[in-house]
């Protein structure tokens, strides 16, 4: 059986065995401890760069969607000036064609109009040359009408007085010769 002060050597040893664990144990635990501290430390700071990237993403998408959009609405000013432009060009173009139509019109009508006013005086010089060339006529045969007229008259007073003369004539020779008067038949 050992000794009282074998017993105390004993338990001292024991204890401080036990002490040497005990740190061992705590200083296990705190390095554990430290060590979770540092996994959770890397976790936070991960899980915050995560956050940073994904807010930065997030910026980037709304700043090229605000540009998509503004894009958008450029594209489509652009095609609705466009479109006004070529409806204004087009209305330009069918007024223009429209007077020039008007005026082309126009020019025919007036041409027309003097082409009937050119032919009414053509047509009127034409009958008023009829007119004096049937006043011309008519006074030629007239004036031949007149003329033969006073010819024949003329030739029937001559033959009057042609008879006359030779029916002096006759008297007279019957006078002188008064047998001739039962044969001058």
């Amino acid at each position: 059986m050992p000794s009282s002060g074998e017993r105390k050597k004993e338990r001292k040893k024991e204890r401080k065995k036990e002490r040497k664990k005990e740190r061992k144990r705590k200083e296990k635990k705190g390095k554990e401890k430290r060590r979770e501290e540092k996994r959770r430390e890397e976790k936070r700071r991960e899980e915050k760069r995560r956050e940073e990237k994904r807010r930065k993403e997030k910026k980037r998408e709304e700043k090229r969607r605000k540009e998509k959009k503004r894009e958008e609405r450029k594209e489509k000013k652009r095609k609705e000036k466009k479109r006004k432009e070529k409806k204004r060009k087009e209305k330009k173009r069918k007024e223009k064609k429209r007077k020039e139509k008007k005026r082309k019109e126009k020019k025919r009508k007036e041409k027309k109009r003097k082409e009937k006013r050119k032919e009414k005086r053509k047509e009127k010089k034409r009958k008023e040359k009829k007119r004096k060339e049937k006043k011309r006529k008519e006074k030629k045969r007239k004036e031949k009408k007149r003329k033969e007229k006073k010819r024949k008259e003329k030739k029937r007073k001559e033959k009057r007085k042609e008879k006359e003369e030779r029916k002096k004539e006759r008297k007279k020779e019957g006078r002188l010769t008064p047998q001739n008067s039962l044969t001058s038949h």
